[in-house]
Order: C-alpha cells, then structure tokens, then sequence
C-alpha cells in the first residue's frame, strides 16, 4: 500500500533522531510489503535560515499533500531566543502547522514499561500497580489562539491572553475521549478548572453531558491542581484524561517525566477527519545537539502512532513498541536514562538495536 510521509526533522536533535525514525519505517515498509514514500521539508530555524520563515509555503503544501506527518523538534538556544531566527519560532511553526491543518486533538500515551521502573522518579509502591494513560488534549482554542496583548497605561506595563472555547470545540473532542475510553479499560477524567475559569464552566457542562452518552465509560470530573498532585501520588488510578489546551500542555510534561525522561515519549495531533501530525514530546535540547547522545525512542514511538492512527497498521506498529521494549530489556540506556550497571549507549546504537529487534 502506497502512503506519502511528510518528514520535518526541524532543529537540534531533530535532525539526529528523524533519519532512524524513517529507517524504522523502511524496515516496516520493507517486511509488511508496504511503500511508503518521504517527503522532507524544512521547518523552524531550519527552514528560517533557507526561507527567511519559520513555516515556509513549500512546507505547508508538502504537509497538506501528504498521507500523515512526522514532525522533529523546533527551537533553539534559549539565550538566543531574541534573535530573528528564533524569535517566536515555536508559535510561527508547530502552532501554525496545528492550525493549517486543522488539529484539534493531542494524544499523549505515559506508560512505565517494567524495565524501566527504576527511572521512575516515583517510589515502588506507587508503581507498584502499573501506569499505562493517554491524555487527550484540545489543541485548536483556550489561551494559545486568543488575543495576546501587551499595553502600557499611566507608566505601568499591562499584558492579557485571551482564552476562549464554544461548546461544538468541547463536544467533538469529548465524543472522541469518550470512544478512546472505549477502546482501553473504560475510565475518563475530564480535568478543568470549574471553580474558577468561565470556560471550564463550560468545559464541565458539556463533557458531563456528553457523558450520559457512554454509560459504560466511569467518568468523573476533577480539578486540575488536584490531578496535578493525583499523577505523582496515585497515577495508576487513570485511564484517559481529557483536559483543555492550558492544562493537556502542562499536565502531559508532568506525565510524561514519570517513565524518566521526555526522551521517550511519543505524541499525535489529528484532526476530525484521522489525519494526523506526530512528534516526541521533548524539545530540541539545543545543549546536546550534534553530541549523539540524544534518545531517539520518542521519535520512533511517534512513527508507531503514525502507523497505528494514520494508516490502521496495528501489526506494525505493535512490532515497532515491541522492538522498543526488547531494547529496554536488553539494558541499552541512553544517558537521559541511564543508572550503574546497564549498558550506556549513544543515539545510533539505540536506534539499531530497536531496528535490528524490529527485523
């Protein structure tokens, strides 16, 4: 079967991690008898220094033309934030790019894989029954897309960020929660902040609402600041988390230090229609860029999504995770998580070993 990938390996690490995501979904392609044909295309500072634009329009069209996108990292140096080629890159790429393509929903899987219980930062008897959640974040209103303004009146400097949603933004990413729910152990916890924000108001009306809808779904809702402290003390205790843009941002970094490190995360952003855009959850860690220290399991995990959410390929994406966790009880770490007696390893060896076990 015939599918078109748009790849954009961005900045920093981006450019290190990327070519072994592809080369996983070469083996995939070659072993499952599919063709997958790749389209790169700058993005970031990259494509800033080519283009004089952080999300030029040869980018936009290959994305748009494409089957799905697999997306790296933008971003540079936080002491050069100032600077043209990074000033307001994130907004001007990964924001513009959730927006032309219309992405209004986050999965976020946190799962801690018995391998790697000890880079847990939590203690064993918290773990002890297991983490496996997806949060489900709205991607496309809240505060990101509201008004930014900046003022100055009688000498004093004023700043507000509009944040803003309508009910047919909250019912459409609740409906689909709800059938995620479904699919794993049959919880959702849709997180707001109803005691205070007049669009958590809303927020809570219309999921609970919607709740009636899936009787076989336990669902409850929950203050944010309280699943804040819930995620460290008790989070084996969720399934799927639906939550706003504001608090999905937040709420998906704290889950995603519980397996040890962002390194390992992967992440999809789809729109109504199935299309999707997948990254890893951590940054372009412009500090170890270049050093071949960087884990690539993020960015191979997202590819897996790509399979699985994208194109319905279960089989392979099942064979990339599992080769991922082969690796992990093989003992090859990554610096990010590494400890005394395993087997320390750079970006390529990490990489080969999960590709060779994908094989």
């Amino acid at each position: 079967m015939k599918k078109n990938i748009a790849i954009l390996p961005g900045d920093g690490i981006g450019q290190e991690i990327m070519p072994h995501a592809v080369k996983a979904l070469h083996v995939i392609a070659e072993k499952y008898n599919h063709h997958f044909e790749f389209h790169e295309v700058e993005v970031g500072g990259a494509a800033f220094e080519k283009y004089g634009s952080h999300f030029p329009e040869q980018t936009k069209k290959i994305c748009e033309q494409a089957d799905a996108v697999l997306f790296g990292s933008v971003g540079g140096p936080v002491s050069e934030a100032h600077l043209p080629k990074w000033k307001n890159c994130e907004r001007n790429s990964i924001l513009a790019l959730r927006k032309t393509l219309n992405l209004s929903m986050n999965l976020r899987p946190a799962s801690v894989y018995p391998a790697l219980a000890a880079s847990c930062p939590l203690k064993d008897h918290v773990i002890k029954n297991g983490i496996d959640l997806l949060i489900v974040r709205e991607l496309l209103g809240d505060i990101y897309f509201g008004e930014h303004k900046r003022w100055h009146q009688d000498n004093i400097s004023f700043a507000s960020d509009v944040a803003e949603y309508n009910e047919k933004q909250i019912s459409s990413i609740a409906h689909r929660a709800f059938q995620l729910a479904k699919l794993r152990r049959g919880k959702l916890t849709s997180v707001d902040k109803a005691n205070v924000l007049e669009t958590s108001k809303l927020w809570r009306e219309v999921v609970s609402h919607i709740a009636l809808d899936y009787p076989d779904v336990i669902f409850e809702n929950m203050l944010v600041d309280n699943c804040a402290m819930q995620l460290v003390i008790d989070p084996a205790q969720f399934d799927v988390i639906l939550t706003a843009n504001l608090f999905g941002d937040i709420l998906s970094d704290l889950a995603a230090a519980l397996p040890g490190s962002l390194g390992l995360m992967p992440s999809a952003s789809l729109n109504e229609n199935g299309f999707g855009l997948y990254e890893p959850s951590g940054g372009s860690a412009p500090d170890i860029a270049g050093k071949n220290k960087a884990n690539p399991i993020g960015q191979i995990l997202s590819a897996a999504l790509l399979l699985r959410y994208s194109f319905g390929f279960y089989e392979e994406a099942d064979a990339i995770e599992m080769a991922v966790q082969g690796a992990l009880r093989s003992h090859y770490r990554t610096a990010d998580i590494y400890h005394e007696g395993l087997q320390l390893v750079t970006t390529e060896q990490m990489a080969s070993a999960i590709i060779e076990r994908i094989l």
